[in-house]
């Protein structure tokens, strides 16, 4: 395993970590993404911790809190061997502040994802997606205040945008709070929208990437076709959104040029997938989950890849987005209009 740097911090993490979102919970949704009981969740730890993996990433609302009681149970005596990750915003309960980012729901919500991950502390507590209604002061006081209390050892965000987390961090360092350390994003060969603004921010502020579902839910593992896509993986099936959105015919022209690269080092399409994504400007770690063992060690095998510059761009053209308005400006011929004639 090979460990980076999160942003500005001096804490290292793993190039790869684990998702445990297919950790527990019932129903038509959480049986589609994994549903996984306690012993099938310890064996995929087991691999990833065995493979050097030290971050792992949870959430409140994973499972319906079942995927951080489970971790809780499979922790116990190897917490400080793990840096976790886990997350707050989502829908907790019935009520009205049963949700969102206010003083009252985090300290509530804190308090109870401590109970069920059996620990004092989180390393990296995340706002989970952005909160239109409660304002940032609040937020940010509530989590420095946690911070302070030793429950909290680092403050991240998911899903905002760039000029969210720029606001964020300029109210942080007004108030002179501690701010967001990383940010969790998506962001694959099939999905690139994260270059238009979130990556030059994060590099511009120093900011730690963690990049949630970096094979798009399995598309770029291979398994789907244009045929036909695979039974028991759940993009497509019936009453389960295409998340991450993907544009399947394009997404097939992509997996082709991956498939021909992986078969240039004998590799899998989900190695080439990631090794992709390890390669780009301000990524920390990519994020991935598994029901079985010999996923995740197959996506353990991406860290020994490394692909050639001629790789990486067949890749980058075969992938690239249209350019969005203003980066197209900005990058190109009113460029270098400032400066004087030579």
């Amino acid at each position: 395993m090979k460990y980076r740097l999160m942003g500005r911090t001096g804490l290292y993490v793993s190039e790869i970590s684990l998702g445990a979102m297919t950790f527990g919970g019932s129903g038509p949704i959480w049986d589609m993404v994994g549903g996984l009981g306690v012993a099938d969740s310890e064996r995929i730890v087991g691999t990833a911790l065995d493979g050097g993996v030290n971050l792992i990433d949870t959430a409140d609302g994973y499972g319906d809190g079942e995927s951080e009681e489970q971790l809780g149970t499979i922790l116990r005596g190897r917490r400080e061997d793990v840096i976790l990750t886990t997350k707050a915003h989502a829908r907790t309960g019935p009520g009205p502040n049963d949700v969102g980012q206010t003083r009252l729901h985090l300290m509530r919500n804190l308090e109870q994802s401590l109970r069920r991950l059996r620990t004092d502390y989180i390393d990296v507590y995340m706002m989970h997606n952005f909160d239109h209604l409660t304002p940032f002061e609040e937020t940010l006081r509530t989590l420095d205040d946690a911070v302070h209390q030793g429950k909290i050892r680092y403050i991240a965000a998911a899903n905002l945008s760039a000029w969210q987390v720029s606001k964020a961090l300029g109210v942080s360092g007004r108030l002179n709070l501690n701010g967001f350390a990383a940010l969790q994003s998506y962001y694959s060969l099939v999905g690139r929208d994260a270059e238009r603004d979130i990556i030059p921010m994060v590099l511009d502020e120093g900011v730690g990437l963690f990049v949630w579902a970096p094979l798009a839910a399995g598309f770029l593992t291979g398994k789907f076709n244009r045929d036909a896509s695979d039974s028991n993986g759940r993009r497509g099936s019936e009453g389960f959104p295409d998340f991450p959105p993907v544009d399947h015919s394009r997404g097939y022209d992509i997996l082709d040029v991956v498939r021909t690269i992986a078969q240039r080092y004998d590799a899998s399409i989900a190695q080439v997938s990631l090794a992709w994504v390890l390669a780009k400007p301000g990524v920390t770690s990519v994020t991935v989950g598994a029901r079985k063992p010999h996923q995740l060690t197959d996506n353990l095998g991406a860290i020994d890849l490394t692909l050639t510059e001629q790789d990486l761009a067949e890749l980058d053209e075969i992938s690239k987005p249209a350019p969005s308005y203003p980066n197209w400006v900005q990058s190109g011929f009113y460029r270098d209009v400032r400066y004087p004639q030579q």
